[in-house]
């Protein structure tokens, strides 16, 4: 060290330089325990500063070889030094890259922490929906499980009530017969009542010959002209023989078959033919849902089965609407009243195409004159025993009913009765041989047939026999005479009611 600062120490003659020269050694070596000035010229006469310290761990000055070597050893050291200060930059600039990363990474994650936290509340939301909707369905299956239970409830009293008239039927007829038996027979006319002419009193029956005649009895072939003719009011009356025919006596508890499932069967219409023709059998049934404006479909079922399930087997799209609920099928062939006018129409079911068409003279229609629950009930078609009957009012007839018998052919009008009954003063009306019943009120659970008015005779009367409005909504009422049953349409509800008719 000696050496080194003796020769770093030796300059020339500015002092300035001299002192900050010296004041670095004294700070290089503060270790040293002594430290000398010389000054002394040159050979040229030039002054010399030497500035000496010794060395504290030195005890004498190294050869040159030596020096040489601890020179090369600090220039390794040195060496070594820089590699290990490239290293460090390298790790450094290796930590600024990494920070740099980390510091994207965090600007970053909020945002795909948001996306994914919105990913699983749209999951939650949509589990949220499908369990409200599962809800709903729950209580709409829980809401139709109720009304099916008090249907069937409301079925089972209905069906306990009918078991119990059957077995009141049954003791009646019971006794009845125990009656007939001991020869009383009771009288089923009135004998104040004028014979028709050309008849003839009916002798009384020798019931020890019978022999129970009515389980013995056997089919026996009769041409028609030896047990009917044809009255002049057009219906078809007993000769010898018996059609059946006799005035109402007797209506009974409606029997629902089918319910509709829109509100398009709030009311409507149904029916089979009581004169079927191939293809068609007693059991094929149409069916009408006369809610709206462009009333075109006909269900048809092939089957009673099919009918009560709500299985059609086909569908007609009839080639015009029609209007109100006064349609029926006779002989293969559905009658209606087109839509806003008084035309009746006759539409072949096997072909579907129309066969005839026919307006009813002076006819009211589209609202003019209709039944007591509205519906555009102005024009009504009805079958019998006799065949195809329309019932409707007229101007002239100052809104009474007017009673028409039609030719089922070409719809021609073969015979009129005007009738002393206003027509929208009673809910619905119906002919059973030849006359005409009316029902009193559509809505009433309690109603009644009111009137009847009798085309053989001209009269009309009135009557109180009782008549369910079980759903308090009818809107259709006819009679099939080959079930000799009451079809109706009650609010939603197709029903049938059995009858009774007295003796002709």
């Amino acid at each position: 060290t000696r050496f080194f600062c003796a020769r770093c120490c030796s300059f020339g003659p500015e002092m300035p330089a001299v002192q900050l020269l010296l004041l670095a050694c004294l700070v290089w070596d503060v270790g040293a325990r002594t430290a000398r000035l010389r000054k002394a010229n040159d050979q040229s006469g030039r002054c010399h500063y030497t500035f000496s310290v010794a060395s504290p761990n030195e005890s004498s000055c190294p050869e040159q070889s030596q020096a040489m070597s601890v020179i090369h050893n600090l220039q390794r050291d040195s060496s070594t030094q820089r590699l290990d200060l490239e290293a460090t930059k390298a790790r450094l600039s290796s930590l600024e890259s990494l920070l740099h990363q980390l510091t994207l990474d965090q600007a970053a994650r909020p945002q795909e922490t948001q996306e994914g936290l919105q990913k699983e509340l749209g999951t939650l939301r949509r589990e949220r929906d499908q369990l409200e909707t599962q809800i709903r369905e729950l209580e709409t299956a829980y809401s139709n499980l109720l009304r099916d239970k008090s249907v069937l409830e409301e079925e089972k009293k209905r069906l306990r009530q009918e078991n119990e008239n059957l077995a009141r039927r049954l003791e009646s007829s019971s006794q009845e017969v125990a009656r007939l038996r001991r020869g009383q027979c009771p009288q089923t006319r009135d004998t104040a009542r004028a014979v028709p002419p050309g008849s003839r009193e009916v002798s009384t029956w020798n019931l020890d010959t019978l022999a129970f005649q009515e389980l013995k009895s056997e089919l026996t072939e009769v041409p028609v002209s030896r047990i009917l003719k044809e009255s002049p009011s057009g219906y078809l009356r007993s000769g010898e023989g018996d059609t059946g025919c006799g005035e109402l006596v007797w209506v009974g508890e409606p029997l629902t078959l089918r319910t509709a499932e829109t509100i398009t069967g709030k009311y409507g219409v149904w029916m089979r033919d009581p004169k079927p023709t191939y293809p068609y059998t007693q059991e094929t049934t149409w069916r009408i849902d006369t809610v709206g404006t462009d009333v075109r479909q006909v269900f048809e079922y092939d089957l009673i089965s099919q009918f009560m399930q709500g299985y059609p087997s086909k569908v007609h799209i009839l080639p015009r609407p029609l209007e109100s609920t006064g349609a029926v099928v006779y002989s293969g062939s559905l009658y209606f009243q087109g839509a806003e006018s008084r035309t009746v129409i006759r539409y072949e079911l096997n072909t579907e195409t129309v066969k005839a068409e026919k307006e009813i003279p002076g006819a009211g229609y589209h609202g003019q004159f209709p039944y007591s629950w509205g519906g555009y009930t102005d024009i009504d078609l009805a079958v019998d025993e006799a065949g195809l009957w329309v019932i409707y009012s007229t101007d002239e007839a100052k809104g009474a009913i007017v009673l028409s018998k039609l030719n089922p052919e070409n719809l021609e009008l073969e015979q009129t009765w005007e009738t002393n009954i206003r027509k929208q003063s009673v809910a619905n009306a119906f002919i059973i041989c030849g006359t005409l019943y009316t029902v009193s009120s559509y809505s009433s659970a309690d109603a009644t047939v009111n009137f009847a008015y009798d085309t053989g005779t001209g009269i009309s009367k009135t009557l109180t026999i009782p008549f369910k409005n079980r759903y308090k909504y009818s809107s259709m009422i006819d009679y099939n005479p080959l079930e000799k049953k009451l079809f109706a349409w009650d609010n939603l509800n197709m029903v049938t009611y059995d009858i009774k008719l007295s003796k002709m």
